[in-house]
């Protein structure tokens, strides 16, 4: 977990880096179990021999949606927290792109940097990140993104 800043902190780091997160291993279970939820058996995904056969990856690669779902667990220990926070609330993205495919055995991470902070309202912060994933010994980005995160405060909290 990551010390708690005050927001006027959170607002003087606006377009740094923010941090890099741990590696995330995605292995052809982790894959297997994400089909399952979202319900998408494609091949390229499930079927390590047609994927070999039959794709160009030669084997099978994660969802763009499984690296997309694993920001959140990236961002844990590396995103600020906020002084006065009662909540953090996913709001979206304004923009995802998937750019390389993850292959099975591949270890991914993220890399964040602020790109925005404002108040919309006295209790309401909402903070904006671009979000690059990571493969490791990749040449080009898994997953391109700009995450916007609003944080809910307690109370007016004073920008410090």
């Amino acid at each position: 977990m990551t010390a708690r800043i005050p927001v006027g902190e959170l607002e003087r780091r606006v377009g740094g880096e923010i941090g890099v997160s741990r590696w995330f291993a995605i292995d052809q279970a982790r894959i297997d179990s994400f089909a399952d939820v979202i319900d998408d058996h494609q091949f390229i995904h499930v079927d390590p021999e047609r994927a070999r056969r039959d794709s160009p990856f030669g084997g099978t690669i994660a969802h763009g949606f499984l690296s997309l779902s694993l920001l959140t667990a990236m961002g844990e220990g590396v995103l600020p927290e906020i002084a006065g926070q009662a909540m953090v609330i996913n709001y979206g993205f304004d923009r995802v792109r998937f750019l390389a495919p993850v292959k099975s055995g591949a270890r991914v991470r993220a890399r964040f940097v602020l790109s925005g902070a404002d108040r919309r309202s006295e209790r309401e912060l909402v903070a904006r990140y671009a979000v690059t994933v990571e493969v490791e010994g990749g040449g080009k980005p898994a997953l391109a993104a700009d995450w916007i995160i609003l944080t809910l405060l307690e109370e007016q909290v004073e920008a410090a």
